[in-house]
């Protein structure tokens, strides 16, 4: 391997959301890698800083190029200059969109369990939520196609925002299961937004289907956003973009995101991701089969030594679903005793809608050092909890 994925860097002190926590604790909650980033990305990074001038900047051609070359040659997507938006986020991406191409209490579905923004961006712009949840039969998940179209033929029904791969249960949407989502959508005057941001962290071997890569119907009815962020651990530069095929969908997005002065990058968003994404290529593929291998890990730990859980299988994002039903029907409750016990952060699934209340999320993206260390302490807590009977 040519990249140091297992190196130990210290973030407490550094203003980190992941990090800001108590000494003893060990956070493995937010999707937040404790690596660093490429280093390709990061010398262009020191390059930037050391011309010394930080004024206002633009999208280069050289950004659009980018992104155009990496979703045609990685996801064989050709995606026109012209259909590309920047944006500082795609979650400022999101709240947009849900005020621009929405009005106050109509209503916007989500396949729960969800990533939780979804909810903030909904409920904190006067929308209303409307949960269709997947089906988990004790292994995986999947569409509950009969609930999904009576809530898309609810007039009140406007935008659909869809998680493609999907976090927190790392499915890999099929062409079929997407293209069927799209149909539905059209059928019934939905729009469908895709936050595709998890795209590139897929297993070794697997691969994901943009979803306005499908068919027409889907390509004309979407709006897509992406981002270097997850794959490259960028989250603090504040760099994605939007993807709009359709030119009046466009527009309505294009004037959302301008009037919310979310559409203009800083001194390091632009160059980032172009250094990403034309030089970063080597290092993503070392960081997904390192991904992989810590997965694996958390598997055959959690099976071997930790009875009463069992991890959801996943082929995509470095983020495991733990099913704890066997010992609680509250993992929330599970998730406190943990962090008081052990000091192990970890994500109560709740947060992600009532039927993850007996899930809790791990993140995996850390040196397996740190990993070993946060699945010794989730074994000694569970082991105390079945004990105390909590």
């Amino acid at each position: 391997m040519g990249y140091d994925f297992d190196k130990l860097t210290d973030r407490r002190g550094w203003g980190s959301l992941k990090w800001d926590v108590p000494e003893r604790e060990l956070p493995m909650w937010v999707a937040d890698m404790d690596f660093e980033t490429a280093p390709e990305v990061r010398e262009y990074l020191a390059d930037r800083t050391a011309h010394g001038i930080f004024g206002y900047s633009v999208v280069t051609p050289e950004w659009y190029r980018a992104y155009q070359d990496w979703w045609g040659r990685r996801h064989g997507f050709p995606v026109e200059r012209e259909w590309l938006i920047f944006c500082t986020g795609v979650v400022p991406a999101i709240s947009s969109v849900v005020r621009k191409l929405t009005t106050v209490g109509e209503k916007v579905l989500v396949q729960t369990p969800v990533y939780n923004i979804f909810f903030h961006s909904i409920r904190n712009n006067g929308r209303v939520i409307l949960e269709s949840p997947l089906v988990y039969d004790g292994r995986e998940y999947s569409v509950d196609w009969a609930d999904l179209e009576e809530k898309l033929a609810d007039p009140q029904t406007t935008l659909m925002l869809l998680c493609n791969p999907h976090n927190p249960v790392g499915k890999i949407w099929s062409r079929e299961t997407l293209g069927r989502i799209g149909e539905l959508c059209a059928k019934h005057h939905v729009l469908v937004l895709s936050d595709e941001i998890h795209c590139d962290l897929t297993d070794p071997g697997c691969e994901y289907i943009p979803f306005a890569s499908v068919s027409e119907v889907c390509r004309d009815n979407s709006i897509t956003c992406v981002a270097p962020t997850k794959a490259f651990n960028l989250a603090g530069l504040q760099t994605a973009a939007v993807i709009v095929p359709d030119p009046v969908i466009r527009h309505k997005v294009d004037r959302g995101l301008n009037t919310d002065e979310v559409a203009e990058p800083n001194a390091f968003a632009v160059g980032a991701a172009v250094a990403a994404f034309t030089r970063g290529e080597k290092w993503l593929d070392e960081l997904r089969g390192y991904l992989y291998e810590n997965k694996q890990m958390v598997r055959e730990f959690v099976k071997r030594e930790v009875p009463g859980i069992r991890v959801v299988p996943s082929q995509a994002t470095y983020l495991l679903w733990l099913d704890c039903g066997e010992m609680t029907e509250d993992a929330g409750e599970l998730a406190g005793f943990i962090r008081r016990h052990s000091g192990l952060y970890l994500t109560e699934g709740e947060e992600y809608g009532a039927c993850g209340r007996k899930f809790l999320r791990l993140n995996t993206a850390c040196p397996r050092a740190r990993l070993q260390e946060g699945l010794e302490r989730l074994r000694r807590s569970v082991a105390a909890y079945s004990r105390e009977g909590v």
